[in-house]
């Protein structure tokens, strides 16, 4: 009897350890198959892991799904609305300045205001040169790193918007008030009088030469308040060094010496005067700063009492934008162009038996 008794106790511990958590069973295993198995697993494998393999060598791998909501999209369609926004606001600056310059008194009637910057420093004739110079190095410098920004599309409807708007204030300022050409240098180009074909040529050649005095395009007078090229020297800092590795100081350093040479240069060249340059930095400082702090800050993007920032002209066009960005653009790169292409890539990849799910998480996000 007692050996009868024995006999069932050990057949049941048998048995019920053979059988599986789901319910299915397993086939007996010699104790030497058993560590053959184990010793062929990863080291690096967790020790329920290596167990569970041991007795469930069959397993269905079952990935979680990630998150589908995408942080940071693309929408290419909305950088080409801003991209059209940018653009009709340069050429209507370029209308603008030819209108204006018919409205420009002459300096023999209308001498220069009085300004204390140029009563005590002189004019050098090549200053506005080397102005122009570093304005080109900085927007070279800008489009190298926008086109290995892996969010450019973002990057760039935020850029499209700030210097489409930019302009579009230019306009209004140099329209409302004419002033008089900043120094008896100035040699502007002859009044046309209702002409229309030849303002329209003198429209086509400032948009060709890109409204720089080194390609001989920038002849005419009148755009003074306020500068465009502080503006550009000023923007194109301030997105360099927001979308840049903060540890590149020595980077974001060489960029802020070259906008801060171009926009002395100005005023050395007596190409404008000092409030055109200062209203200039003030506004370009101030849109750029105020448009990237409402886009990194959520609470900023919803309508409210105490939220005054909704009260700009602008806000819808920019809530438009940036509504479905979900957070702050994080400063990452990418190649622009990969290969092989995703054409010939394969569609679909061989998983080994155990592999760790949080690889594969980090690159789904």
């Amino acid at each position: 009897m007692d050996n009868i008794e024995t006999t069932t106790t050990d057949n049941h511990s048998l048995n019920h350890h053979n059988k599986a958590l789901n319910g299915f069973p397993r086939s007996i295993s010699s104790n030497s198959d058993d560590e053959k198995n184990a010793k062929s697993k990863p080291k690096s494998m967790s020790n329920g892991l290596r167990k569970g393999l041991k007795h469930y060598p069959d397993y269905i791998r079952i990935t979680m799904a990630a998150d589908s909501r995408n942080k940071f999209p693309l929408e290419w369609w909305k950088t080409g609305i801003a991209f059209i926004y940018a653009f009709f606001n340069m050429v209507l600056t370029t209308v603008m300045i030819t209108v204006v310059h018919e409205r420009v008194p002459p300096k023999e009637i209308s001498p220069p205001l009085p300004d204390k910057f140029f009563d005590y420093v002189s004019r050098v004739t090549w200053a506005f040169s080397v102005s122009e110079i570093a304005g080109m190095i900085l927007v070279g410098l800008w489009t190298v790193q926008w086109v290995f920004l892996r969010y450019k599309s973002i990057v760039s409807r935020r850029f499209f918007f700030i210097i489409g708007t930019l302009y579009l204030y230019r306009c209004i300022t140099m329209y409302v008030t004419t002033l008089p050409v900043p120094g008896v240098h100035f040699q502007c180009a002859p009044k046309l009088h209702g002409d229309f074909y030849a303002q329209l040529q003198r429209i086509l050649r400032l948009i060709s030469g890109g409204g720089l005095s080194i390609t001989g395009s920038h002849i005419l007078c009148g755009d003074f308040l306020y500068s465009g090229h502080t503006v550009i020297l000023t923007l194109t800092y301030l997105f360099i060094k927001e979308y840049s590795p903060r540890h590149f100081w020595w980077y974001h350093l060489i960029c802020w010496l070259l906008s801060a040479a171009g926009i002395i240069c100005i005023l050395v060249a007596h190409e404008h005067y000092t409030v055109d340059v200062l209203v200039a930095y003030y506004v370009t400082t101030r849109l750029f700063w105020w448009y990237h702090t409402m886009a990194n800050e959520k609470c900023l993007k919803t309508s409210s009492p105490t939220n005054l920032l909704t009260r700009t002209w602008w806000f819808p066009v920019f809530l438009f934008f940036e509504k479905n960005v979900q957070a702050g653009i994080p400063c990452t790169y990418s190649w622009p162009i990969s290969w092989p292409p995703s054409c010939f890539k394969a569609t679909c990849k061989t998983y080994s038996r155990v592999q760790k799910t949080g690889e594969d998480v980090e690159k789904a996000t």
